[in-house]
């Protein structure tokens, strides 16, 4: 090899090298501040699972300022929200199929847009702060109305719990709950 191709050789090795640490630290000091959560279900043979990146308030203004009204959001942080249901349900009285959506929302006012794409991404957002949803990938999109609570609540949550007949999908972040119904189809 002659000394040229050998001096750019160990220059992309030193570059793709740099590039691996730079990207590894940014993932985890990311997560660091939004770590991961999964959240499951399971109610006779059925079962449900979110997997979700938690952020914190952090005396932050939400839902209006971080989070804008009327724009879809990846619905946590970091990678994309991801909903898996291993049967046909209704949610909200529309069928979803059984199988492994992406889940945005958009926030507005007084209700949130509830949306299951089919599309898997590589990150909630692209690099210009862009939803990576593609919205001709949307299985079903619900809209349901915001709940006021009194309690403030400091990071960003998703549960199951039961009301009534029906399973009940709650988003839960600063003084905002939603309540997504759902039950076997």
């Amino acid at each position: 090899m002659n000394g040229k191709l050998k001096a750019t050789l160990k220059v992309l090795a030193a570059v793709a090298v740099i590039t691996a640490i730079t990207l590894f630290f940014l993932r985890y000091n990311t997560k660091a501040h939004s770590p991961e959560d999964t959240v499951a279900f399971e109610q006779e043979d059925l079962e449900m699972e979110v997997f979700y990146n938690r952020p914190y308030k952090k005396d932050r203004e939400i839902f209006g300022k971080l989070v804008p009204y009327d724009e879809v959001w990846r619905t946590g942080a970091n990678e994309a929200t991801t909903f898996e249901v291993n049967k046909d349900i209704l949610v909200d009285g529309s069928l979803l199929p059984a199988g492994k959506y992406t889940l945005w929302t958009i926030p507005m006012k007084d209700s949130w847009k509830v949306i299951f794409n089919n599309s898997m991404y590589p990150w909630g957002i692209n690099l210009d702060k862009e939803a990576y949803r593609d919205p001709e990938q949307d299985e079903l999109m619900i809209e349901v109305p915001t709940r006021k609570s009194n309690e403030n609540i400091e990071q960003f949550t998703i549960f199951f719990t039961n009301k009534n007949d029906l399973i009940v999908m709650v988003l839960s972040w600063d003084h905002t709950n939603i309540e997504v119904p759902m039950k076997p189809a």
